[in-house]
């Protein structure tokens, strides 16, 4: 990531993690891309976040507090943005194929496992962003 985050238009990422070295890290190198980044710790803030900003990426931890992991956030967010739902990536430490499967069903879209790279991610976001043509 180069940090001046003058080459493209931002997005809004959503950021769903409990660990805060986690969230430390990708949010400072987020917004160091040019990115508005909104943290939230668990599933419930997460929503509310996601209805008050309409995320166009959503990065989702599996395992949460509260009893509302990864993919049951994924669920409710592809509901509740029924227009444009936001790209759903998973970055978690749960790399199992039936995590993966799970990833799938709940129309999570990449499954990253942490650390997660941020050349990767920095990668992901452009292809994303070219996609969408922002």
């Amino acid at each position: 990531m180069d940090g001046t985050g003058a080459h493209s238009p931002k997005l809004r990422i959503l950021l769903v993690d409990d660990e805060e070295d986690t969230v430390a890290n990708l949010a400072i190198l987020l917004r160091m891309s040019g990115h508005e980044v909104d943290v939230a710790r668990d599933g419930p803030t997460a929503l509310r976040l996601a209805e008050d900003h309409a995320p166009d990426v959503a990065l989702l931890d599996f395992g949460l507090p509260g009893g509302m992991d990864g993919c049951e956030i994924a669920r409710r967010l592809r509901v509740m943005a029924t227009d444009k739902p936001p790209f759903l990536i998973a970055v978690t430490g749960y790399g199992l194929d039936e995590d993966r499967r799970r990833c799938a069903e709940a129309g999570i879209h990449l499954h990253l496992l942490k650390p997660v790279d941020s050349e990767t991610l920095n990668r992901v976001l452009e292809k994303f962003k070219a996609m969408i043509g922002k």
